[in-house]
């Protein structure tokens, strides 16, 4: 009969422990994963959003401006 040594039972356990919690922490990274992702595709998506706006209204005041002076122009 072989008596394990302590730090032997103990690197056991570990590697046993390990083994049963990687399932538990690798779903709960992948739904933080996803979760962050998601957080990061919502806050890229409103700062792109607020962007083309000012570049709409850019692009309305400019439209603006030449059919003044094409108006201008005309007369």
């Amino acid at each position: 009969m072989r008596v394990d040594a302590p730090d032997e039972k103990s690197h056991d356990l570990r590697d046993r422990l390990k083994q049963l919690a990687q399932p538990l922490v690798d779903s709960l990274d992948s739904r933080l994963r996803d979760q962050v992702d998601r957080r990061v595709d919502e806050r890229v998506d409103s700062a792109i959003a607020a962007r083309l706006s000012v570049i709409e209204r850019a692009i309305a005041d400019l439209d603006r401006s030449l059919k003044e002076i094409e108006r201008r122009l005309e007369s």
